[in-house]
């Protein structure tokens, strides 16, 4: 939906462009049509390769953090590995050792690991 508002926000924005736009010369370069046909092929490649992924993406990582429960074993974006023993609404405490815990933020963690990983490490 939102590439829909900012397809028609952007072609909206060159309408006086394209209504100054002054008629090509006869064998000269690509017409008005071809200009904006051109513009909207653009818009779709940054749509499909960059924006669609990137909202998944981001999507994805909302869940997992939302899904975090006590109990569960996680990676952290910094590469350490443990278990999470105490969850809160932005930080969550995970065991990295015997006694040993530390705080880290939820949007830190980067994967969340299958039951029993941490014991066959």
């Amino acid at each position: 939906m939102k590439s829909a508002k900012l397809f028609l926000v952007s072609l909206m924005a060159m309408m006086p462009t394209l209504a100054m736009a002054q008629a090509a010369p006869a064998g000269g370069g690509m017409g008005v049509m071809g200009q904006v046909i051109f513009f909207a092929g653009f818009i779709l490649i940054f749509y499909f390769l960059i924006w669609r992924p990137q909202s998944k993406r981001a999507k994805e990582h909302k869940s997992l953090m939302s899904g975090l429960n006590k109990g569960d074993e996680v990676v952290t974006s910094g590469g350490i590995a443990g278990k999470i023993t105490k969850v809160t609404d932005d930080f969550i405490v995970v065991e990295i050792a015997d006694n040993v815990e530390v705080k880290v933020q939820k949007v830190a963690v980067a994967a969340a690991l299958p039951k029993g990983t941490l014991k066959d490490i």
